[in-house]
């Protein structure tokens, strides 16, 4: 900010517009401490609606409840992987927002550490009071895994849940293979899935390596644009490590580019 022209300076500090949805993701995500989430935030004087901060390893719960504290209007409490967080904190994050108002609806908590099914479900209990009585949520795939945080619509109002087969509090996924049913249903780490498509590992498809090393079917593997050197293509979600080749349409994985360019 201290780099841009004064009067689009001062524009942006006076109108909180801007500042009612704070959304912190790469490359800052790694810097944002709790003194600098708590300046940033309260620009937003009070009305802050949506907090996301993604992988904000350095957010710790002091820094979370005094921002929570101060925006009791939050809807969307978005912190997957900020490890810093502990469940208490976020159990009583929740629960103050939803003492001072009942808009909170949405909250991502992937990726915190040491959650436990009896406090996964003090936290549906809360964001949902009424959950018996709701029709079965929409199934999840594990290609929606990462969804634009704002525009997404979604019956979810909570990103993890126990799954039936580990008995591990983690994001749980559906197979989109109609024939499998509800037999494919589990965490990551249970049901081995396509990175690209989200469909199972079960025998019916062969699987191949992506220049990422994760896991595609041959499907998707056979869709995707390949490195001139290995053949092999990277997922939509790591496209951007391709390496591109002066003078040429084609790319180079980075591993090649490190052993055959460099």
């Amino acid at each position: 900010m201290s780099e841009v022209c004064r009067s689009l300076r001062d524009a942006i500090n006076k109108d909180i517009l801007p500042w009612m949805q704070l959304v912190v993701d790469r490359p800052l995500n790694f810097r944002v401490t709790d003194d600098i989430l708590m300046r940033t935030a309260s620009k937003a004087k009070g009305r802050l609606q949506v907090l996301a901060l993604i992988n904000c390893v350095r957010i710790t719960d002091d820094g979370l409840l005094r921002v929570v504290a101060q925006n009791s209007c939050i809807s969307k409490l978005h912190v997957p992987s900020c490890t810093s967080l502990s469940p208490e904190g976020i159990i009583t994050a929740v629960k103050f927002l939803r003492q001072t108002n009942a808009n909170l609806n949405s909250l991502r908590i992937n990726g915190i550490y040491g959650i436990e099914k009896q406090e996964l479900k003090t936290l549906q209990e809360l964001i949902n009071p009424n959950l018996k009585s709701k029709p079965n949520q929409s199934r999840i795939f594990y290609h929606s895994k990462f969804p634009t945080l704002l525009h997404q619509e979604t019956y979810h109002s909570i990103d993890v849940d126990v799954c039936p087969r580990c008995d591990e509090v983690r994001m749980v996924f559906d197979c989109p293979r109609l024939v499998c049913g509800k037999k494919c249903r589990g965490c990551d780490v249970c049901i081995p899935r396509c990175k690209e498509c989200g469909v199972c590992f079960n025998g019916i498809c062969e699987v191949e390596e992506a220049a990422c090393v994760d896991s595609l079917c041959l499907d998707c593997w056979l869709k995707l644009p390949k490195c001139s050197f290995c053949n092999k293509p990277y997922c939509t979600e790591h496209a951007g490590l391709q390496q591109r080749l002066a003078g040429s349409e084609g790319f180079v994985c980075d591993s090649c580019h490190t052993n055959f360019i460099l």
